[in-house]
């Protein structure tokens, strides 16, 4: 099919196509990450973090983090977000081999950057 670049979505956006990427701090703030997202089920959104980075060390399941998500359509524009870590998920084989899988819940807005 082509598009003719006028379509309309059907369905509301999901945080999946809402954002392309998003920024965590350490908990001491002296580093700074940035995961793309990625919509791997119909459970919510995740990021890929190799299995030995230190920041695995720091997240556990439950913790409610401040995170900085950058839009698709507007890339100069962040939004802060309260976000709950759902599931952490070690990939022993496949296409994340060595990595886990975070899973992220969007829980409130904090206001937006620009």
């Amino acid at each position: 099919m082509i598009s003719d670049g006028n379509e309309k979505r059907r369905e509301p956006r999901t945080e999946s196509d809402k954002y392309y990427s998003v920024e965590l701090s350490s908990p001491d703030a002296s580093l700074r990450y940035q995961f793309k997202i990625w919509n791997l089920s119909s459970s919510g959104i995740c990021i890929v973090v190799k299995e030995d980075s230190d920041l695995l060390k720091h997240l556990e399941v439950g913790n409610i983090l401040d995170m900085k998500y950058y839009p698709t359509d507007e890339p100069y524009l962040t939004e802060c977000l309260k976000t709950q870590i759902k599931h952490i998920t070690k990939d022993k084989e496949g296409r994340f081999k060595n990595h886990a899988l975070v899973g992220l819940l969007i829980l409130e807005k904090q206001g937006s950057d620009q």
